[in-house]
């Protein structure tokens, strides 16, 4: 009997020790994923809505004709998160509520990334991966902003990662997965192109090696990857149709980038903690790629393979951003934020160049200093912002709501800002029918107006003289909120003219300054 008894306590050990080992993962991810939350939900209201996440939930708001024609006309991009939205919008209407939806979206992000990483190596890397991407202050800064960006995070880790599965195992499943959350992806953003293009340059890298080893079963497969191609390209076809339509008016405003920007870009993309965690992630990132030197180059290694993952990995990473930036030699549309799509990639080498260090307690050093630096970076972006310099419409419409009187007329230097205006004055009109109050919703907007509630027709547009001399005697002091129009040193035409013109009619002005934003008051005695 005793020994039967020592028998069954020898077996049972290594079984509890299994059993521990088969509890600490899911525990480890479940502490990563709740670190995450924390910091995407932390100082969540703490800044104001700017212009841009004003514009989502107008946007969001309109009924179904204005909205469509909206997107057609002008907002194409992000038309998917513009639908979250106006469904998550039935729910809530708070400020915090409203980023809830990206700060919900970043956190579905986290196990994507470990999904994509355990994909394309192993669990130690994956997890790595995950703790990374908690404390990632890019990743945080954009979880915490009304609009696509995590949504766009979510989509690229999707899309890459079912590229990955349809190479390995190339079923049709696999493939209207891939096809699917690509057309999500680019309907997240129309910068989601560039990714598509990316794995396409990988896949075309390595293809000639695979068909060559395999024959006719990669042939089949190759073609049908060409063919999802042509779908995804059917399925975006309204998108590209609605960007040769547009073409980069929407975005003018943006500057041509220098070398100085790309390096800075990649500072913040590694999460704001400047060229110290820069350079850990590169140390990381050289880690990962050192053992196969010039071959990463080559078109050796098949779709799959380790050495194919790390270029495509390395090609995410880089080319969508030196392609732009050469772009914009001739049209300026780089945009660091439009590429948080290349953080997983950024991510993933460094997380696999942190697993592959010899010795433990290496790999706990050198993640633990990572992930110090990159929770500075995080408290660093909750004291200030950093890649977005946030304009001061709210802090302006509120002065407009607060000092404006009876009688009191209101018109928009550029019709597009009375979309961030209409935000803090919704906002407004909430709290009101909370307290029962029946104070005044604010003066009587005169441009842009096509009638008595917004539509699509007040988002362009600038007042012409005729208009402003037109303006009735019966307003005796009129604001006027002017926004990005080149400030009192270098003021733009429209600023000029509204200058001009009004003058002629009121005999004093007076103004404000706000971020990016100027208020005045002009009245006729």
């Amino acid at each position: 009997m005793l020994t039967e008894s020592a028998a069954g306590r020898g077996t049972s050990e290594p079984e509890r020790q299994n059993g521990r080992r088969s509890l600490l993962l899911p525990m480890t991810l479940f502490v990563l994923c709740a670190a995450g939350a924390t910091f995407r939900f932390l100082f969540l209201t703490r800044k104001p809505f700017w212009f841009d996440e004003s514009f989502s939930v107008i946007v969001a708001r309109l009924d179904w004709r204005d909205f469509l024609h909206l997107l057609w006309w002008r907002e194409g991009n992000m038309s998917l998160y513009y639908l979250l939205l106006r469904a998550w919008l039935h729910f809530g209407g708070t400020e915090f509520f409203i980023r809830g939806l990206s700060v919900a979206l970043a956190i579905a992000g986290l196990p994507a990334i470990y999904w994509l990483a355990r994909l394309m190596f192993d669990r130690r890397t994956a997890v790595i991966a995950v703790a990374l991407t908690s404390v990632n202050a890019y990743h945080i800064r954009y979880a915490q902003e009304a609009r696509s960006y995590s949504l766009f995070f979510l989509f690229a880790v999707l899309s890459s990662g079912y590229f990955c599965v349809y190479l390995q195992k190339p079923s049709r499943r696999n493939l209207v997965c891939y096809g699917l959350t690509s057309v999500l992806a680019v309907h997240a953003h129309f910068y989601a192109l560039l990714l598509i293009g990316t794995q396409g340059v990988a896949f075309w890298l390595s293809a000639q090696d695979s068909v060559a080893a395999d024959g006719d079963a990669d042939v089949g497969a190759s073609r049908r990857l060409h063919r999802a191609w042509i779908w995804i390209g059917v399925a975006v076809s309204p998108l590209i149709a609605f960007i040769a339509k547009t073409g980069a008016g929407p975005i003018r405003w943006i500057r041509r980038p220098g070398l100085r920007d790309l390096i800075v870009f990649y500072e913040w993309l590694a999460g704001n903690g400047g060229w110290p965690l820069l350079l850990l992630y590169v140390a990381a990132c050289a880690t990962a790629l050192a053992p196969f030197g010039k071959r990463l180059f080559s078109r050796e290694g098949r779709p799959g393979e380790e050495i194919w993952r790390l270029r495509f990995l390395l090609l995410w990473m880089l080319f969508p951003v030196l392609l732009v930036a050469m772009l914009s030699f001739a049209r300026p549309v780089f945009l660091g934020r439009y590429f948080i799509f290349c953080l997983p990639a950024l991510i993933l080498l460094a997380a696999d160049g942190l697993g592959r260090l010899r010795k433990q307690w290496q790999m706990g050093v050198a993640l633990a200093v990572i992930l110090l630096f990159s929770v500075r970076g995080t408290l660093a972006y909750y004291d200030h912002d950093f890649d977005v310099e946030r304009d001061g419409i709210g802090a302006a419409s509120n002065y407009v709501l607060d000092h404006a009187q009876a009688g009191d007329a209101l018109l928009f230097h550029i019709a597009g800002t009375r979309v961030g205006y209409a935000f803090y004055q919704s906002l407004r009109s909430e709290s009101r029918s909370q307290h029962g109050s029946r104070t005044g919703s604010g003066p009587e907007i005169v441009f842009p107006r096509h009638g008595d509630r917004l539509d699509y027709r007040d988002f362009t547009g600038k007042p012409t003289p005729e208009f402003l001399r037109s303006i009735p005697p019966r307003y005796g002091r009129v604001w006027v909120v002017l926004m990005n129009n080149g400030g009192p040193p270098n003021p733009d035409s429209t600023t000029l003219m509204l200058s001009e013109v009004l003058t002629e009619s009121f005999g004093e002005m007076q103004q404000w300054e706000f971020p990016q934003v100027e208020v005045r008051l002009y009245s006729r005695h």
